[in-house]
């Protein structure tokens, strides 16, 4: 929509000349457009497409550490080696926790 900025605008005098009952008017008119609607009813309603996983398998091949990788005792990820920032107590801290 093109705006028109050669048109007046209203400034905060302007705006305190409105009269109570245009004021009471307005609100009114915002109070009775509104409609009460309960989120929990419209929600229950809502089914997401491929929310039902309960029938699922995981597919993944999980591979146990390799000799140069390290689990940080930080964040518990598994990290290549290059990632080691530091052993605190014996223990490997990667970059990341390091920081």
């Amino acid at each position: 929509m093109a705006t028109d900025y050669d048109t007046p605008r209203k400034t905060d005098d302007d705006a305190n000349e409105d009269s109570i009952e245009e004021l009471k008017a307005r609100r009114n008119d915002k109070a009775a457009s509104s409609v009460d609607v309960d989120e929990f009813e419209q929600a229950e309603g809502l089914e997401l497409p491929g929310a039902d996983l309960s029938n699922e398998e995981l597919s993944v091949r999980v591979l146990p550490r390799q000799q140069d990788e390290f689990t940080c005792m930080s964040c518990f990820l598994v990290h290549h080696r290059s990632q080691l920032a530091e052993e605190k107590n014996g223990q490997p801290i990667c970059r990341d926790c390091a920081a």
